[in-house]
Parts: C-alpha cells; structure tokens; sequence
C-alpha cells in the first residue's frame, strides 16, 4: 500500500472513552505502557465513573482514560485531547468540551442509533452537527461489526466477542501513532492465555483488525511519529501513585529493619495500597482487612506497640472515622503512617473524584491539642519518596504522620525509574532492648524528643500506654495539670522539630519577581507547567510546591520575601492559603481555587497569572 504522510510530534494526548463496561482503562493502560516501553515520557489521568453501574449508555456512566505521552517527561496528562476515541455517542458527548482545535474524533459508526442517541441525551439524530464537530477530523469506523467480522471463525458467542471492540480502538491508535503491538499481545497472553486461551486469541486478531484497518483504508490523513524522552539512564517502569506508595511503605520496613503491618478498610480510591501491599508476603507484610475504619487504625496501633511499622489506609470519610484513634496514637507517642487518598467530598461526595480537601481534617481534625507531622505526595512515582519519608519520619521521631495523596495521582501513572536502596537512607528508631541503669523510663526522650519504643515482652521495659495522659518520665497514668501542660507543649515540639530533620524549601525559577504561584500535593505538573511557560515568555513568575506541609520546611519566609504578589493554587477552597496565614502572617495570599473534582488545566492557571501580572 502507499503510505501516508509522516509526521513528527513533540507530544499528543489520548482520550480513550465509553461506557465503563467497554473495557477504556485496560485499552488506556495498554497505550501507555507501550508508549512508556518506547522510551516516551507519560502522564495518565483515568477517569472514572462515580455511580457503581449507571444506566448504559448513559453520560453518567462514561468512562475515560486520558493519556499523554511525549519526547520529555510529562508533567501532566494534559489538558486537552489531539485524539477522542468515542465507543458510543454518550462518551462524544461527554468528552466534546476537551477537543483541541483539528483533533481527530474515532467514534463507533455502529452506536450511532436512535436508541444510543435518545439515551446520551442527543435532541437530534445527527450527533456530528449537534456537537458542531464538522471542522474535526472525524472518522466513523463500524467498529463492533468488524469486531464480529474479525472473530467470525473462532468460537466466541456474540456477546463475548462485541466485547474485544475495545481492543479494535487499540490498534487503530497503534498504528497512528506508530506504536508496536508487541507488549499488547503479550500482557493478552499472560492475562487470559491460561484460564481462557479463546479470550486472549480473539482480543490479540481484534488488534491486528484495528491495525489493518487504520493502515489500510486511507481514513487517517497522516502517521504520526513521538521520539523517545532523554531520560535518566536506569531501569524504568510505569507505575500508579498507589502502588508506588505501597512500595515506598515496603521501602522504608526494610530499611528499619522492621516488619511492615497494614491495617485498613477498603475505600475508593485507596484500596489499591492494601491490595498490593497484601501481595507482598515474601517481603513479610502482614495485612489485615478489617471490618471497618476504625478497626483498621486500631489494629495498627497495637501492631505498632508490639513492634512493628504500622501504617492504615483511607480516604477523606475514612480518615474522620480514625480521628479519635489518630489521637490515642499520638497520645501514645507510637509511629504510624496514616495514608489518605483524598477524594470530593463532603461525606460520600465525589467517589472517584480528585480534591485536596483534607488538608484541614490532617491538620486539626482531632480532639484536644493534637499535633501530627503532614506529608503530601506531588506525582505518581514520587509517592514512592514521600511513603518511605513518612515511615521515616514517624519511626524516628515516634509520632503519627499523615500522607496526603489524592484521586488524581493515586491512579494515575508516569514512568518512574526504579531506584537502588543503597541511595536511601538506613531508618533508625530508637528502640529499646534492655533496661537502663536505674530502670526504664519510658518517656525519657532523645534529642529528637522521641522517646524510646521498647517492644513488649522484654523483662525490665514493661510500661503502660494507653489514652489516659502520661506522666512525663515515668509514663504511669498522670492528671497533674503542671504534667499535662508539659506534655502538650512537648508533643508539639517534638512535630515542630521535624523541620530541621528535612530539606529546605526550594523555588522552582529565581528568588524574586512579580509573582510566586504556590502549591501543594499532587497539583505540581499542572503549576510547573503553567509557570515554565510563562518564564518562557520572559514573566518574572516562580513556584514554590509544597511535600512538607507540618511542619513547614526552614527558609519559606525568605522566599516569599522576595516576590511582589504570592498566589496558592489548590483543589478547594483555600485551606493551605489559610493555613500559611496562621503560621507566616506578614504575607498577602491571593487565592486560586476549584473544586470540580478535576485537576487544574494549564490553560487556566495561566489566565490567573496573567490577571495578576496586569
């Protein structure tokens, strides 16, 4: 055949869409992964539905995976698709606002009915026209019936074989984007060859369909090319924030040398760090699925008294579940990581939904004066660095720690490099194993003001713990109110020292200018990437992003100095804009905030920076 044109890109982003049966995570996941194999920097972003089985083909139950992938890393997912993969019209309609100007639109001919249009709510039967698609590149392939036509000599049924359409989609993009179906065909045979080798052959010739047909039909005006990124040399692989976190938790057990114990309740979107620390059994992880939030945390609290590293992991109502044994815990001065994935919220909210809207819950959602150290993860692969910091943190200076990631990182995906564990840190607590001269005190501190964790079952370190307040050397049950005020004064800074025990705050761009965009958490590729751009256009605008949010690092007050105008961008409605007022109060903070359960675009934190430059 003669081919077409060729061209090459810097990037493109992938919008893979349809109903949250038609298989759009699997199809997404199996894109980027290539494209990760292929040495291209990646940015995903699923996104899902947030009723458990909406109507079909409804826009309630559309399901999308976006992916952007390019010649450098990619900080985001990006904000807009160069190409719409739209399995009904319900996913069209759902997905028409995040078209590029001249993106390509791939939509099953074979969903354009009546029925499928009355039920996405089209008031037309001409969705193309309705949705003023006209100036897009539109092709309308009958995939389902290729689909069927593709599988007629095997011995599928017409339902199981309507379902490999997902996979037609796959390989139409695969050959667009000039990617290789080799890692495809052979996750296919690894996944269902065994079980279900009929399964594994029809979805690896439903590919080859996809592929044939995009290069042989002339429908797509080009063939496009992305160069590989200049990567760090290394052992690569693509993972999600959650299961990176996981692995950071396993990380930071080895190096305390130290059993890790996970006790959790399931709960969107976390569930994924107790499924994956479950498998790891060789590592000696012990998990537990409890019958609720509040036996989960519980049941870390005794782990960690008996010796373990304990961590528990939730969401934004799992976390208010645990708040009055977050306290028992840090009454008892015992190390553990609580893991919240935050979601939208108030109450069930937003499911599925991304938020930073636990920042305040973290900070203060306890009874009494209750201080915890709060860690926010920024990316997928660094929730690797900020799971093992936790663990670090929390065992070394014996106090709870929160991780706040969230939805949008939690189950998005960026290559990560795989890192030697000779490059972390051996974590040391101060455990106790035998009885001092005199006897053991067991709120004597170190000068980190930690006190000693003595495991039980040692003759001579038997001391009491417990939610009654302690004295504060011997540790017997105390309600001196001289004691109380020394021990709330104590807990407190034994947190604030923290600051001296992590790196200073750093600004992404000079010292000084016109503005300092703020952030924290998981919002940092969208801000960098707003920011970068417009230094590229000579703006005198710089980044500070937040990971250590308590205590807040040493040298913020000399960064903001030295800026003209500070503005905090964050998914809710200004908590860690309150939260700096409180603790560095000579500054004024302009605010940026949404709460849509989306993430930031680019594009619109840019026309903030630019209204505040005027």
């Amino acid at each position: 055949m003669e081919k077409t044109s060729v061209r090459e890109l810097q990037d493109v982003v992938i919008r893979f869409s349809g109903d949250s049966g038609d298989g759009m995570q699997l199809t997404g996941t199996l894109f980027s992964d290539t494209s990760a194999l292929m040495g291209n920097g990646i940015s995903t972003f699923p996104d899902y539905p947030a009723e458990i089985r909406a109507p079909q083909g409804t826009v309630a139950g559309v399901s999308g995976f976006q992916v952007h992938f390019g010649n450098h890393r990619e900080l985001n997912p990006g904000d807009y698709c160069d190409v719409l993969v739209a399995m009904n019209p319900a996913a069209l309609k759902a997905n028409r606002k995040w078209l590029k100007a001249g993106a390509t639109v791939i939509i099953d001919g074979d969903s354009i009915t009546e029925e499928h249009l009355k039920r996405a709510g089209f008031e037309t039967l001409d969705p193309i026209a309705e949705l003023k698609l006209d100036e897009y590149n539109v092709v309308i392939p009958n995939i389902t019936a290729m689909t069927r036509e593709a599988l007629m000599q095997t011995e599928l049924d017409n339902k199981s074989a309507v379902k490999c359409k997902n996979m037609f989609a796959l390989g139409i993009c695969f050959w667009l984007f000039d990617r290789p179906e080799n890692h495809a065909l052979r996750y296919l045979e690894s996944k269902f060859a065994k079980k279900n080798p009929a399964i594994a052959e029809a979805n690896k010739l439903v590919i080859e369909a996809g592929y044939n047909y995009a290069a042989n039909t002339h429908q797509f005006a080009n063939h496009y090319r992305v160069p590989s990124a200049s990567l760090e040399k290394g052992t690569y692989r693509s993972i999600s924030g959650n299961v990176a976190t996981a692995w950071g938790l396993c990380a930071a057990a080895e190096k305390a040398n130290l059993p890790l114990f996970c006790g959790s309740y399931p709960i969107t979107p976390a569930t994924v760090i107790l499924e994956e620390l479950a498998k790891r059994k060789d590592l000696g992880v012990k998990t537990v699925q409890a019958e609720d939030e509040i036996a989960g945390i519980c049941t870390a609290i005794g782990a960690a008294f008996a010796g373990n590293f304990a961590v528990t992991t939730t969401s934004g109502p799992g976390l208010s579940l645990k708040s009055e044994a977050l306290g028992l815990a840090v009454m008892t001065e015992l190390p553990l990581v609580v893991v919240d994935v935050q979601r939208g919220g108030p109450s069930t909210g937003l499911p599925t939904k991304t938020e930073q809207s636990d920042l305040q819950q973290a900070l203060y959602g306890r009874n009494g004066e209750c201080p915890v150290a709060v860690v926010a993860a920024s990316s997928p692969s660094d929730c690797f660095h900020y799971a093992f910091e936790a663990g670090r943190i929390a065992m070394e200076h014996m106090t709870p720690v929160i991780l706040l990631t969230d939805g949008f990182i939690a189950n998005g995906s960026e290559p990560w490099r795989i890192p030697s564990m000779k490059d972390y840190p051996q974590i040391t607590p101060p455990i106790v194993n035998e009885a001092p001269e005199g006897g053991f005190m067991p709120y004597v501190r170190n000068e980190k003001l930690a006190r000693g964790w003595a495991f039980p079952g040692k003759a001579g370190l038997e001391h009491r713990v417990g939610g009654l307040e302690k004295d504060s050397v011997k540790g017997c049950i105390s309600h001196d109110p001289a004691n109380h005020q020394k021990m709330v004064s104590t807990r407190a800074a034994k947190v604030a020292l923290i600051a001296e025990d992590i790196p200073e705050q750093t600004v992404f761009g000079d010292r000084e200018g016109d503005l300092l965009v703020v952030g924290w958490g998981g919002t940092r590729g969208h801000l960098q990437n707003a920011v970068e751009q417009m230094q590229a256009e000579g703006k005198r605008v710089s980044l500070c992003h937040f990971n250590y949010i308590n205590p807040l690092p040493r040298g913020v007050r000399e960064i903001f100095a030295g800026f003209r105008r500070i503005v905090v961008c964050e998914l809710n409605e200004g908590q860690f804009a309150n939260y700096l007022r409180t603790q560095l109060q000579e500054f004024r903070y302009e605010q940026y905030n949404k709460c849509e359960g989306l993430p930031f675009t680019v594009v619109e934190l840019k026309e903030k920076f630019e209204s505040l430059l005027a």
